[in-house]
């Protein structure tokens, strides 16, 4: 799913989330939750339902607070990396660990 600029809400389980990402695989979805965890964020998760049983399983991730949109987050620098650096689009993609503060090359 990566960054998109529409912010999605809605439930998982009982409770009401702000959307991070759907239908990511197991590795993606444990980067997400201890990045967001590092940045103060309730973190939920909710396996997908799968077609077949030899389909990998998916997942969703979603935060507590409502209110926090994933696209602001990154491009307005409020999220930190677990050196305190400040998370880069590249670095929320996971395509590098560089952190330089250009978004352009």
């Amino acid at each position: 799913m990566a960054l998109e600029g529409k912010h999605s809400f809605g439930s998982i389980g009982d409770t009401r989330v702000s959307f991070i990402e759907k239908k990511i695989e197991e590795n993606r979805k444990e980067f997400l939750t201890r990045l967001l965890e590092h940045n103060g964020f309730e973190v939920l998760a909710e396996e997908e339902k799968r077609k077949n049983p030899e389909d990998p399983q998916l997942y969703t991730v979603g935060v507590t607070d409502i209110t926090f949109n994933p696209v602001i987050g990154v491009f307005e620098r409020k999220l930190k990396t677990f050196e305190g650096r400040k998370v880069t689009p590249a670095y929320w993609n996971q395509l590098t660990e560089e952190t330089k503060p250009q978004y352009w090359q």
